[in-house]
């Protein structure tokens, strides 16, 4: 296997240049989103549907990047903002108003305060910063979150914002998922904006997946990938019925896998790819695992203590699962579910590669003082940590008071 030289290229997040097999669509969502100046009155929603794997996250921002370049061109003044939320990892629809609240104050927990109040503090925060704005709103797959309060409330801002102020600067909405969950969303609020009909993506053929694989991992390895690495992920997600999701998922695994079991080469080149994970979810797996397997539980407990003795807040426990799925992805671990008593189950984390030859990279969305990479022992005693409420204080002005802004 040639030499991965760029292995940012490997990211969930990343874009290419050119969109293979997805120009029109994304074509027809600017065109319909219709930058710098809509000719239709506000909001300005559009609807990117398709199934799992058919780009629908790629098109959705990919047209948010082009919907900027057209603000920019217009105007250098102010420049404009893009966003986007995968709102299937987020908690109810009270998650993400905190979500879309902390992309102005990243330090915010909206624990205590109602949806409606969260929203309120964000759009004002949106009308006080002047800049144009496109928010995409991903990862709809029926599961996720209602976001009928969210677009209502774009829609309609002068509702949230305080007297003697209307309108928002001009912000453009772009919403993507399988076509069940966009049109269930579309019947909650059809009656007063509706954003429909959807720009459709139709599935991947394999000569479609077959180009993007390769394009990929062209690019990731700085050369011509090789004929039979395609071919075998393509002819793999098909059967999977995965899509370019799934093929970019097996790409990442046959390229990062190989690097990251050379424990040399994870010690000594820090160009080496690594698992972003905090410091003390490692320090937790180790210590309820004593280097072997740990129940779930037990590794939520060190967790939570660990987090706590630093300042900070726990882990959900969902937060937490995604972080063990990350290192079983990297090879590091391997989840088990077994019975347990009563008819029960009980997750177990169990360690394939000694944790001394774990690496943990910075992850530039989360906290610079709990992320990084983990160096030490593995604690033998849980940490005494001070005793902290994180209820809201009497008195203390929230999102939509005034002293909060």
């Amino acid at each position: 296997m040639p030499k991965l030289l760029h292995p940012d290229v490997l990211a969930n997040d990343w874009l290419p240049p050119v969109m293979i097999g997805r120009c029109a669509e994304v074509n027809e969502v600017v065109r319909r989103l219709d930058p710098p100046n809509p000719r239709a009155n506000p909001p300005w929603i559009v609807g990117v549907s398709g199934p799992p794997g058919s780009g629908t996250s790629a098109v959705a921002r990919r047209a948010a990047r082009e919907v900027v370049e057209r603000l920019r061109a217009a105007s250098a003044e102010p420049p404009p903002r893009t966003w986007a939320v995968r709102v299937g990892r987020l908690r109810g629809t009270h998650g993400v108003a905190t979500r879309l609240l902390q992309l102005f104050d990243e330090g915010f927990d909206g624990r205590g305060f109602p949806v409606a109040e969260i929203l309120a503090g964000f759009l004002r925060r949106v009308r006080r910063d002047g800049r144009p704005t496109v928010l995409v709103l991903d990862d709809l797959d029926g599961s996720e979150p209602d976001l009928a309060p969210i677009l209502r409330a774009i829609g309609s801002p002068d509702r949230f914002l305080p007297e003697g102020e209307c309108g928002l600067p001009p912000f453009w909405t772009i919403v993507a998922g399988n076509p069940e969950a966009l049109t269930h969303l579309h019947l909650r609020v059809h009656d007063r904006f509706p954003f429909g009909p959807f720009v459709r993506l139709d599935p991947f053929d394999g000569a479609s997946l077959a180009s993007i694989i390769s394009d990929r991992a062209g690019r990731a390895l700085g050369g011509p990938a090789p004929e039979t690495l395609v071919h075998r992920i393509v002819r793999r997600a098909i059967e999977d019925e995965g899509g370019a999701r799934r093929a970019v998922d097996l790409l990442r695994r046959e390229l990062l896998q190989p690097l990251l079991g050379l424990s040399e080469s994870r010690v000594t080149d820090p160009g080496s790819p690594g698992v972003s994970v905090e410091p003390r979810v490692v320090r937790a797996i180790g210590a309820a695992s004593q280097g072997i397997a740990a129940p779930l539980g037990d590794v939520k407990r060190w967790e939570a203590d660990l987090a706590r003795a630093q300042g900070v807040r726990p882990l959900p426990t969902t937060t937490l699962w995604r972080r063990i799925v990350r290192l079983e992805r990297a090879g590091y671990v391997r989840r088990e579910i077994r019975t347990g008593g009563d008819g029960g189950t009980r997750s177990l984390v169990r360690i394939l590669t000694p944790i001394d030859e774990w690496i943990t990279v910075p992850n530039p969305r989360e906290s610079p003082r709990v992320a990084g990479a983990w160096t030490g022992t593995v604690p033998t005693e849980r940490p005494v940590a001070p005793e902290r409420s994180w209820a809201r204080p009497a008195g203390f002005p929230g999102p939509f008071d005034g002293g909060a802004d």
